[in-house]
């Protein structure tokens, strides 16, 4: 029985409410005065200070003081991005979450400075959180988007959606496996889906690493979605970083590796595989027999080695991205421009900034391409093979001689390769398979056009210095004399070794006494000039300068604007008083007039007219400007090079040095501001906006400074282009779905991976090429969106269009361009053929059936330069044509 004398417990005492400090809240209050006076007087550092102090010693003030914190957050950050201070303003981004940790709009802040700085994962994490805190949040949405083109590439969809290279890669490892390769590496994993593999075949072991923090951790939640985290180690790192015992325990028997690129060698297969030999992996079998040695006790690599081919060709897409093709735009000649080049060269002269080749997908080229010779048979290298691997970059420069099979204008070398995974099993990237990979380009910078016909041969030298494959034209053999391509090479390659000829190459002609005549005479010069230096424009710039419809566009809207203009000034200038020389004062005197005094001292730069171009890049347009005599122009080229190269195209089309600026030479370090008067008195007469990315975007803040431009417009002064008009079409293409996301409801080779890397779809596909997309078109083009650049208020975020079907099918799919227009009169379009834009295309999910007169109502979103599309069947009765909707 309990004791019932026993007291009862009291109960647990009430918390105290802590008690007010009144020094501390005098602090707090004083402070947030002082960060709002600091505010007011534009000092964002202190104010940050300020607020820093007040939310750390009153926490319960941050709701009341989030908005202002977040301003005087921004505002010092570009301050210190615009001073290089980049540790502080990371360190005040740090600091600002730990006050705010759910704050989705400092994260989205600090993710765009990660990114602008290079810091591309760690920008990927900061949008990815802030989209996770507010779905819904666009500026987080598009930037995430923008990031996940870097860090995911396009090419793991399709390599993923290729169930024939997958099959391919699956069973070489199975063979390997079960032939007793029990322990395995898997180099550069991305998905993980090699090293899965093998742990299915039955490996007992398996590592994996991989260097992109991006795709390290989506690695690891596929292998732990597939019930596979106890049996695949993966490490966050470069494999040339790894050492035994300290990442894996002991070497390994197996290493799977698709570290490849177009050009075989350029994402460093050749120096990661020699490191492993090294260090990781066992061994390497001294006999071509598989079986007679015990699998476990010696190393092998999948692939085991690799044949590259090439052949030369003419294409008109690659010849206008790589060299100058015309030698007037605009009204211009450019015969003074010097020798312009792509950064794309593996000639003898080119630096380390050059790459050696670019990419194409040549059998989606536009205009297609002509092959002048054979394919011939560059090089072999075999993975298994140490030796060969540590010789390759000082293996002798292999000389072949081409037979010419059709006549053409040699544009470029292009190259593809066969991948022998083993003894059985090989894939080919060439350009008549049906495959996910481009072929490598090297492409022609002769400024001149090399016409090839049958019966020449094309000397190309085939070399790996830097574990980079480069080929090389250098001449042309025709009737036995040699014209030589590249100036810097040298007659022999190899003075103590003779390369032996291809299989497909011919072998070189016995020299003549003509041609040793020719050779010499080829190398003589009737007078000695300083060699022109080489200006190196962008593949893109390149493009631009060759499109002769967009200068000519240009050129005649300008001449309009600045010529109507002119004459405006001149008429206004003329009124004056009717005796405009002299004046009877009252004592009957004459004294000349007070505005025939300020005529003779008016100040010849007050009837000028101001030109300024801020598009991105190389631009001739303010020369074009430059050469009416009324016109000061101003360029935004930053490059001391291109200044130089517009400088001289002036003095040769006879424009003076005084009327060609560079507009950012004139900005003190400390001013970002690039759109602002041309000085405190004058206004701009016209001002060129870049308003389309390459890629075929619409660029970032473009109404922003379309705004901003036309404040600082004098009258009848003009933003170009005035307004941009968004066409569109529905299309149905598979090609399309399968770069965007991992198709189907099958796991890829029996794993669940697609739910995973589908995270990084990209609703707008870019860099696209309409004139040869593989697709079905399911409607007429259709104007989407219209942006006024002249007139922002005019314009709204939100559009709906009405599409209808002529045809039926699946809607995948909107590609969309733009018809920019200059003035009322004159426009470009950016789906031309000669245009240096590509197109892009809004993928939609899930895809859309629709039949032949099916009335399609597109919603069109655009939200800064973000474009987003949904599509529906209309089910009322439609008539054709779209209507502006309420922002």
């Amino acid at each position: 029985m309990p004791n019932a004398s026993t007291r009862p417990k009291r109960g647990r005492r009430t918390r105290r409410q802590p008690r007010e400090d009144p020094a501390r809240n005098e602090l707090v209050s004083r402070s947030l005065e002082s960060a709002q006076q600091c505010l007011f007087n534009q000092d964002y550092g202190t104010a940050f200070v300020h607020y820093l102090l007040v939310l750390n010693l009153a926490p319960m003030l941050k709701d009341f003081a989030r908005e202002s914190f977040r301003f005087t957050l921004f505002k010092w950050a570009d301050e210190l991005d615009s001073v290089g201070r980049v540790q502080d303003l990371f360190n005040c981004f740090e600091q600002a979450l730990e006050l705010f940790p759910a704050d989705e709009v400092i994260l989205n802040s600090m993710g765009e400075h990660l990114f602008r700085m290079g810091f591309r994962d760690e920008a990927a994490g900061h949008f990815h959180k802030a989209l996770k805190l507010k779905p819904d949040y666009p500026e987080a949405r598009e930037n995430f988007y923008r990031v996940a083109n870097w860090l995911v590439e396009r090419w793991h969809f399709l390599m993923l959606n290729d169930h024939g290279r997958n099959q391919k890669y699956q069973q070489a490892i199975q063979k390997a496996v079960e032939r007793g390769c029990n322990t395995v590496l898997d180099i550069g994993t991305g998905t993980g889906i090699l090293g899965m593999c093998a742990k299915k075949a039955g490996a007992a072991e398996v590592f994996a690493c991989e260097l992109s923090k991006t795709m390290y951790e989506l690695a690891c939640e596929v292998v732990t979605a597939n019930g596979m985290k106890g049996g695949i180690n993966i490490l966050h790192k470069k494999s040339m970083d790894m050492e035994v015992p300290k990442d894996i325990p002991h070497r390994v028997s197996l290493v799977v590796t698709e570290t490849v690129d177009a050009g075989l060698f350029g994402e460093g297969i050749i120096e990661s595989l020699i490191h492993a030999w090294h260090h990781l992996l066992l061994p390497p079998q001294i006999t071509d027999d598989i079986m007679s040695l015990e699998p476990s006790k010696t190393g092998r690599v999948i692939p085991a080695g690799a044949t590259v081919f090439g052949m030369a060709v003419e294409s008109v897409e690659i010849r206008r991205h790589h060299r100058l093709c015309v030698s007037e735009v605009g009204g211009l000649s450019l015969e003074a421009v010097g020798q312009l080049h792509s950064p794309v060269s593996c000639t003898a002269d080119a630096d380390d900034s050059m790459e050696p080749y670019t990419t194409e997908r040549l059998s989606r080229i536009p205009g297609g391409y002509t092959a002048l010779t054979e394919p011939f048979r560059a090089l072999d290298i075999d993975f298994n093979n140490v030796k060969e691997l540590e010789g390759l970059s000082s293996r002798e420069t292999q000389r072949l001689h081409l037979p010419v099979t059709k006549e053409g204008n040699l544009d470029a070398l292009a190259v593809w390769f066969q991948l022998h995974l083993d003894q059985e099993s090989s894939l080919s990237t060439g350009p008549k398979e049906d495959t996910c990979w481009e072929q490598a380009i090297y492409p022609i910078q002769n400024p001149n056009s090399v016409a090839l016909r049958p019966g020449d041969q094309l000397v190309v030298d085939v070399s790996c210095r830097d574990a980079f494959l480069r080929l090389c034209s250098i001449a042309v053999v025709r009737d036995g004399h040699e014209i030589r391509l590249d100036p810097h090479y040298s007659t022999n390659p190899n003075p103590t070794a003779t390369a032996a000829p291809t299989p497909a190459a011919a072998p070189t002609p016995a020299p003549t006494p003509e041609s040793e005549l020719c050779s010499a005479l080829a190398g003589l010069q009737t007078h000695q000039s300083p060699p022109r230096e080489v200006c190196v424009l962008e593949c893109s710039e390149i493009a631009l300068l060759n499109n002769r419809h967009y200068h000519q566009s240009f050129n005649q809207a300008l001449d309009t604007l600045l010529t109507g203009l002119a004459l405006a000034k001149e008429n206004s200038s003329s009124v004056g008083p009717a005796n405009p020389t002299t004046t009877t004062t009252t004592t009957g005197t004459t004294t000349p007039s007070p505005s025939a005094a300020t005529t003779a001292a008016k100040d010849p730069n007050d009837d000028l007219l101001y030109f300024l171009d801020v598009s991105e890049g190389f631009s001739l347009l303010p020369l074009m400007a430059a050469r009416h005599s009324h016109v000061k122009a101003y360029s935004s080229v930053e490059k001391s090079q291109h200044q130089d190269v517009l400088r001289r195209l002036a003095g040769a089309n006879g424009v003076h040095e005084r009327r060609l600026e560079f507009w950012l030479n004139q900005a003190n370090e400390e001013d970002q501001a690039v759109l602002k008067r041309p000085s405190r008195e004058k206004l701009w007469s016209a001002i060129v906006l870049d308003c389309v990315e390459t890629c075929g975007l619409i660029r970032q803040r473009l109404m922003e400074k379309a705004s901003l431009a036309s404040c600082l417009l004098e009258e009848g002064g003009r933003v170009f282009p005035e307004r941009i008009v968004l066409y569109g079409m529905l299309v149905e293409s598979d090609t399309l779905l399968l770069e965007s996301a991992v198709q189907g409801q099958e796991p890829t080779l029996g794993f669940n991976i697609a739910p995973f890397i589908n995270q990084f779809t990209v609703p707008v596909h870019v860099f696209l090429d309409f004139s040869t997309l593989d697709c079905r078109h399911l409607s007429e083009s259709v104007e989407l969106f219209v942006l006024d650049l002249m007139k922002a208020s005019a314009n709204y975020t939100n559009r709906e269009v009405k599409v209808r079907a002529t045809s039926s099918g699946r809607v995948t799919a909107v590609p969309f361009w733009y018809q920019i227009q200059l003035d009322p009169e004159v426009s470009v379009s950016t789906l031309s053929r000669d245009s240096h834009w590509k197109q892009a295309a809004v993928v939609l999910q899930p895809s859309l059936e629709v039949r032949a007169g099916d009335w399609v109502c597109l919603a069109v979103q655009l939200r800064k330069s973000s474009i987003s599309m949904s599509a529906r069947i209309d089910s009322e009765d439609a008539s054709a044509g779209g209507s502006p909707l309420s922002p």
